[in-house]
């Protein structure tokens, strides 16, 4: 795993291939077993968690995806010691060295990601200060880091916004700090945790986010030596100590990457086993599997999923945070509901823009109408706001093939899915994207017997 050079920016380079794009012959099912390593959601933020450790730290089952590369290539202009060890996709990490890191190589290396903002608390830690460029991310909403800032200022970060980014510091270092947040937002509970367990006293967290990616997070962080306690009313307590050690630790397994090869074997007709995904993580998708019509059966090594052959039914899902519906496996069930018998509503409450994707869907037949209007009864951030985050999917309707651009990790997952369920020949471009998210998916889809070609 080569850190993040010039040729990876190219999104083809990121993903194996030589060109941008890959075109698609549709309409074969997709029969086989891949494998899944560990989440994306969650090893990005180990890597990060690594710097706060006194010690050298042992991640295991990480992806070679290229979020990974970019957070690897953070890890050492920030000084850190990125080798890998002797199975497949594990990583060391010996932060003995940690230094400030200027912002060009800081922002060389980040390119669109979001990911610099949590290595925030754990420098202000080892060093006093830290830097971050200008942050980008997919274009599926709003996703602003005033949560980050304000959460580092409660623990006594002085913020300067400078042209080329942020400048921090903690002249005073950093003190435990009573927080709730307005949302159970991810990001900013990942901030709280990575900052809360090295500063002095307790912290309290209301409001936070549970998604099983954070309670991996938290095995980890108390693998090192913090003291968390989780209650069941999303909140977090930290007590903070003046030490951690370096972890070793096998990374949960990404559910969103089986939800989505499971959408895939449900809009083609097919039968895919998804090596390493368990049950626990994945209930609320397997319910709403289940009603769409699509078969699952539960092994210890993993699950398989597949289409019974029989039509496949319409159903109503709202998106929401953990343990409700994710968001990032409507897109890909989107798909599958386009064959559904029926009228389908999906009522996104999450990210306002996440509905972007459905143009190409409807370009290739697709009856999809998006709407302002909340349809549905669950609390959501963006009524009466004009954006449009629901759906209504009239089904069955048969796609045809299209040319296809990739917007974002997840919509570009389900136009792949689109074009390998439709009828002809599909191209899709600038799906380097998806490698930011889907480990060696274009071998995944060979395995897979898909019919495509790439250039040569």
């Amino acid at each position: 795993m080569n850190t993040l050079g010039e040729d990876a920016r190219n999104h083809g380079t990121a993903v194996g291939l030589l060109g941008d794009s890959i075109t698609i012959r549709g309409g074969k099912p997709l029969i086989g077993r891949i494998e899944l390593k560990g989440a994306k959601n969650l090893v990005t933020k180990a890597m990060v968690a690594s710097l706060l450790g006194e010690t050298p730290s042992v991640l295991k089952d990480v992806p070679n995806i290229s979020d990974v590369r970019i957070v690897r290539g953070l890890l050492e202009v920030h000084g850190v010691n990125v080798v890998e060890g002797v199975e497949e996709g594990e990583l060391i990490f010996d932060p003995s060295n940690v230094e400030s890191a200027h912002f060009a190589d800081i922002d060389a290396h980040a390119g669109s990601s979001r990911i610099p903002i949590l290595f925030c608390g754990p420098l202000l830690h080892r060093l006093g200060e830290a830097f971050i460029p200008d942050l980008g991310g997919c274009r599926i909403g709003d996703r602003p880091i005033d949560y980050h800032l304000d959460v580092l200022r409660n623990f006594g970060a002085v913020v300067e916004k400078l042209p080329s980014g942020i400048r921090m510091s903690a002249p005073n270092g950093l003190k435990g700090a009573k927080l709730e947040l307005p949302y159970p937002s991810v990001g900013a509970t990942e901030q709280v945790l990575l900052t809360a367990v090295r500063a002095e006293g307790i912290t309290e967290l209301k409001g936070a986010a549970i998604e099983p990616e954070i309670m991996d997070l938290i095995n980890i962080l108390q693998k090192m030596g913090a003291v968390i306690t989780v209650d069941t009313d999303r909140v977090i307590r930290i007590e903070g100590v003046d030490r951690l050690e370096g972890y070793t630790h096998r990374a949960l397994f990404d559910r969103n990457e089986a939800a989505s090869w499971a959408a895939a074997a449900l809009a083609t007709e097919g039968d895919i086993f998804v090596g390493g995904a368990r049950q626990g993580e994945l209930l609320t998708f397997l319910n709403v599997y289940r009603k769409v019509g699509g078969q699952f059966e539960i092994h210890d090594d993993g699950i398989r999923f597949w289409h019974p052959g029989t039509p496949l039914n319409p159903v109503f899902i709202e998106t929401d945070v953990h343990p409700g519906f994710m968001t990032d496996w409507q897109q890909p069930l989107v798909v599958a509901l386009t064959k559904a018998s029926g009228v389908s509503i999906v009522h996104e409450t999450v990210y306002e823009q996440r509905f972007g994707f459905v143009d190409a869907l409807v370009d290739m037949g697709a009856t999809i109408q998006v709407h302002k209007d909340c349809l549905g009864g669950q609390a959501c951030r963006f009524g009466q706001r004009n954006f449009n985050h629901s759906a209504v999917i009239v089904g069955p309707t048969r796609l045809h093939g299209a040319d296809i651009e990739v917007p974002d990790l997840r919509g570009g997952f389900s136009h792949l899915i689109a074009a390998l369920s439709a009828e002809g020949t599909s191209t899709v471009s600038n799906v380097g994207i998806i490698a930011r998210g889907y480990e060696n998916f274009i071998t995944k889809l060979r395995l897979l017997g898909a019919d495509f070609s790439t250039e040569e």
